[in-house]
């Protein structure tokens, strides 16, 4: 009789320990359930503490503390100038849905079991979601650009403008030009950083003109006027004036050519090509080599399509127009310019 209620005893035991197992992982399931859209505690996302929150109560502290701040544009100074670059322009995105999304993946992270005991002993998940933003590098580049369109300068060289007896120098000038790269690392950061300030002053790198105003003399060793008016040929050595000395030019019909060239040829003794000209006759063509018969005496600068400057004998021809377009001198200063005068020197004739 014993042995008979014991046994009785034993399947009721069983059969309540049954139904406080699967009441209790019903109720177990359907907690797990109720929070499979809330966010665990201890978690926070770019720097937020979003605990305890569901999905939509996240994404709603989110937009209204964390996207805002990025809605300030930037500002470029150069000087005066401002150049606003919006969050629009750049195509920034700040990715709340996605950030409330890997939230609440670590929040459901780990087994059912562990969930439920977290969950009903008030757990908390320690983990933190940094901040994601998106933005279109070519439209910072496009910005950059723009700004780089206003602000840049070129450098000025310093230069030199010949008249018919004096020499004009204009000094250079040192350009400007933004440092892009610098410039694009600059925004970028300032997207991605919403407490940094908004105010950037544009990055400046100093341009070099190719011939500063101290070199611009060293660069011209020599520089030759020709003054048709007055007969006169001027050397200036250095941009400085050295010395004026007396020619002949070109006559009526075969005036030397006016313009700017430079010294092409120089020879020593040089023979004379006659040129294929109704003017040269039955010499027209011929190579008439250094002697009595050849025009062209003791040297020859050439400059420009025949014409170049050379001495003669015939002294009464200077401070007249007489030659075939060429500059005539005296012998013994067309031997004085000739070593003055390098290869490519600048030859101005008005």
């Amino acid at each position: 009789m014993r042995t008979v209620k014991k046994r009785r005893w034993v399947v009721v035991l069983v059969a309540v320990l049954v139904v406080l197992v699967v009441g209790g992982g019903a109720a177990a399931y359907a907690l797990d359930r109720s929070r499979s859209d809330e966010l665990a505690q201890g978690v926070r996302i770019a720097g937020i503490d979003v605990g305890g929150m569901t999905t939509d109560e996240a994404r709603a502290v989110l937009e209204r503390r964390i996207v805002p701040r990025f809605g300030r544009p930037i500002v470029v100074v150069d000087g005066t100038r401002r150049f606003h670059f919006t969050t629009d322009q750049a195509k920034l995105h700040v990715d709340v849905a996605g950030m409330v999304r890997a939230a609440l993946e670590r929040s459901r992270s780990g087994t059912f079991v562990s969930r439920v005991y977290r969950e009903a002993t008030g757990g908390r998940v320690e983990t933190r979601v940094r901040l994601r933003i998106t933005y279109s590098r070519p439209a910072v580049q496009a910005f950059v650009a723009r700004v780089a369109r206003s602000v840049d300068r070129p450098a000025q060289s310093a230069k030199v403008v010949p008249s018919a007896a004096s020499l004009t120098t204009f000094p250079s000038r040192n350009g400007r030009a933004v440092y892009r790269r610098g410039l694009v690392r600059v925004l970028e950061n300032r997207l991605l950083h919403a407490r940094w300030r908004r105010i950037v002053a544009v990055p400046i790198r100093v341009v070099r003109p190719e011939v500063s105003t101290a070199q611009l003399a060293s660069t011209y060793p020599a520089f030759i006027l020709i003054d048709r008016s007055a007969y006169t040929l001027r050397l200036f050595r250095h941009l400085r004036f050295y010395k004026a000395y007396r020619i002949a030019v070109g006559r009526q019909g075969l005036e030397t050519p006016a313009g700017e060239y430079e010294i092409n040829d120089r020879q020593i003794n040089p023979s004379w090509h006659v040129p294929n000209s109704p003017w040269a006759g039955s010499l027209a063509g011929r190579v008439i080599p250094p002697g009595p018969d050849d025009p062209i005496k003791a040297r020859w600068l050439g400059f420009y399509n025949g014409a170049g400057i050379h001495g003669t004998d015939e002294l009464s021809s200077l401070g007249t127009a007489a030659s075939h377009g060429c500059i005539r001198m005296s012998i013994p200063d067309v031997e004085e310019l000739f070593p003055l005068v390098p290869l490519h020197t600048p030859i101005y004739v008005a």
